[in-house]
């Protein structure tokens, strides 16, 4: 399948919650969003089985694809088109393995070590971050900042995205970094209009 990274959104239920996480999806895509995860670390299986597949409808006929954090399960169930793991979570081999030659997997990237050792041939796409800290995800690794994200970017043989603490401003820093995208959640999620907040995104 052929996906575009260039604004890439990362799903947080609680953030999208006033708006609601279909609406903020729809609106978002409407807006220049191109390509979705779905991430919901405390969401049951079968809550996130169903919310997967009522994303999966509701992005039908926009070219955006679906695919989701870490549980495979979920991901096989869905019918979702992809995986995305990170350095802790499902094997890439095993992700590769239960979905197929078809389905879109990626990998988050801390550091060049990480990004030698990753299994490339068996990777669509890899996430490279975060660039900047954020609260959107607390436990994450050491920010790289935009020269970090540069190394990382310049070693990668893969399509990446940049991912932490990124807005609007930041875009075109991204582009010169040599990231093909930006990923982004509370930049999206949460905010009072989710199409015009991708628009700034999209369109710096």
């Amino acid at each position: 399948m052929r996906f575009d990274l260039s604004l890439y959104l990362v799903t947080d239920a609680q953030l999208c919650k006033a708006a609601g996480l279909e609406r903020t999806v729809i609106e978002a895509v409407k807006g220049g969003v191109s390509f979705v995860q779905l991430r919901d670390k405390h969401a049951s299986d079968p809550d996130m089985i169903e919310q997967a597949k009522r994303l999966k409808a509701a992005l039908a006929g926009s070219g955006v694809p679906l695919v989701i954090n870490d549980r495979l399960n979920v991901a096989l169930q869905s019918g979702a088109d992809g995986l995305h793991v990170g350095q802790s979570d499902t094997a890439v081999q095993e992700a590769r393995a239960a979905m197929g030659p078809e389905a879109i997997i990626g990998l988050s990237i801390n550091t060049l070590e990480q990004l030698h050792a990753a299994p490339v041939a068996l990777l669509d796409y890899v996430g490279l971050g975060p660039v900047f800290t954020t609260q959107s995800k607390q436990d994450h690794a050491k920010p790289l900042g935009f020269e970090g994200l540069a190394q990382l970017a310049a070693a990668c043989t893969l399509p990446s995205v940049a991912i932490g603490g990124l807005k609007a401003e930041h875009a075109q820093q991204v582009v010169a970094a040599g990231a093909n995208g930006l990923a982004v959640i509370s930049a999206i999620c949460g905010q009072p209009d989710p199409y015009q907040a991708a628009r700034a995104l999209a369109r710096p």
